[in-house]
């Protein structure tokens, strides 16, 4: 019985080809660039920076990279100025970060200082100062046992960390301290 047509190969040392190798053994360069910035839009919004170094990982030279940027950008798949402003009102609802953090976060995904300025225009004081003493509220721990100069230290430090400006954080934590009826900032080596 002779093997049927389906089955036979000229050359039996390569495997058969299947999915795209089959049709193009060669992927366009654009493409492979497309596909890298799809797959990465797809899980969650980016920055065109934030593709444009997934796509440098992977290899596209920066003149593809570029062109198929630019091209999403023309037909809005991306959008710096859209992603900023997403980025800080997520920022500050999930990890309660001040405009300083913020800023930090914003260039470190590589945007631009105008689109970073614009986004954070919409960050109040009023609205800072909130969010910081409702961080302060949630995570306060008091009672018997509870240095309170260490705690003071703990939430200045914590507050430091998410960009609140010193002198906002001094000041809520005194009022902490105070509500509490502890009061560190008298003593040897308070935080004033």
């Amino acid at each position: 019985m002779s093997p049927s047509p389906r089955r036979r190969r000229t050359n039996t040392d390569e495997p058969p080809r299947t999915g795209a190798a089959a049709v193009d053994p060669e992927p366009d360069p654009e493409s492979v660039a497309r596909s890298i910035a799809l797959r990465q839009l797809t899980g969650a919004p980016r920055s065109r920076h934030q593709l444009a170094e997934a796509m440098a990982r992977r290899g596209v030279e920066e003149a593809v990279a570029e062109r198929v940027l630019d091209r999403f950008t023309d037909v809005g798949l991306i959008d710096d100025a859209e992603y900023a402003q997403m980025l800080v009102r997520s920022q500050r609802e999930s990890r309660g970060l001040a405009r300083r953090g913020l800023a930090v976060e914003l260039r470190r995904r590589g945007i631009s200082d105008e689109h970073a300025e614009e986004a954070l225009a919409t960050v109040d004081a009023e609205a800072e100062e909130a969010t910081a003493r409702e961080i302060l509220r949630r995570r306060w721990r008091s009672g018997p046992g509870v240095d309170p100069q260490a705690q003071a230290r703990r939430a200045l430090s914590m507050l430091a960390r998410k960009g609140y400006p010193h002198g906002l954080s001094a000041r809520l934590v005194r009022e902490m301290v105070d509500d509490r009826g502890n009061d560190p900032w008298h003593t040897a080596g308070g935080l004033d």
